[in-house]
């Protein structure tokens, strides 16, 4: 009630909306490969030994048998001492089931980021709507199980993830709330004149 009625000519998706879902999509994209880079590239705090491989590597895996005197170490019961180039197939497990959790958590948050189309979470916190809260409760749930049951785990090719793995995930998918927020203020400064002149004219008409 603190807005005025839609124009019936007003857009659906704004020019300022539309820049909004693509700079959260953007970082969507990037936080998922990102994730799965970061653990080939600088991850060594699970302690499993996994070899760090750079840029160049990773981005041209698939020449892996061209390349002189490459090794990776065993890890997790897996032995690349025959191929090594088995480390960016079979030994990419955790590095595909970190990127999967980051999808889902950064949804989730995204999700949240939904409740107000220009609101701040401060001024329009999650729990009012508690039935997205159930949908967000139950989201996760059905991650946690596929990730720690076993025979799903197997099905979907992913693995048990670790509470330090946990904090990687968290801080790949919660600066998508950051990012939003910030775009919302930028838009509710941009927006601040057009929306008084608009509630003054409605204001004007039901009096």
């Amino acid at each position: 009630m603190k807005k005025p009625p839609r124009r019936s000519d007003d857009a659906l998706i704004t020019g300022w909306v539309f820049f909004r879902y693509m700079v959260v999509g953007i970082y969507v994209g990037f936080a998922c490969v990102g994730v799965f880079a970061y653990w080939y590239m600088y991850y060594e705090a699970s302690g499993d030994g996994h070899t760090l491989i750079t840029w160049d590597q990773l981005t041209h895996w698939t020449k892996c048998h061209e390349w002189e005197n490459f090794t990776v170490n065993n890890f997790d019961g897996m032995d690349f001492s025959s191929d090594p180039c088995r480390y960016f197939t079979d030994g990419k497990k955790t590095a595909s089931t970190l990127s999967l959790s980051v999808l889902v958590a950064i949804e989730m948050f995204n999700a949240l980021n939904a409740l107000s189309e220009d609101g701040s979470l401060i001024t329009m916190p999650p729990w009012s709507n508690p039935y997205l809260m159930i949908a967000m409760v139950v989201s996760f749930a059905m991650h946690f199980v596929i990730l720690y049951v076993d025979v799903l785990a197997d099905t979907f090719s992913v693995i048990p993830l670790d509470f330090k793995e946990w904090l990687v995930v968290l801080a790949f998918s919660l600066p998508v709330i950051i990012i939003d927020e910030v775009l919302k203020f930028v838009g509710r400064r941009m927006h601040a004149r057009e929306l008084k002149e608009r509630m003054e004219e409605w204001e004007k008409k039901t009096q």
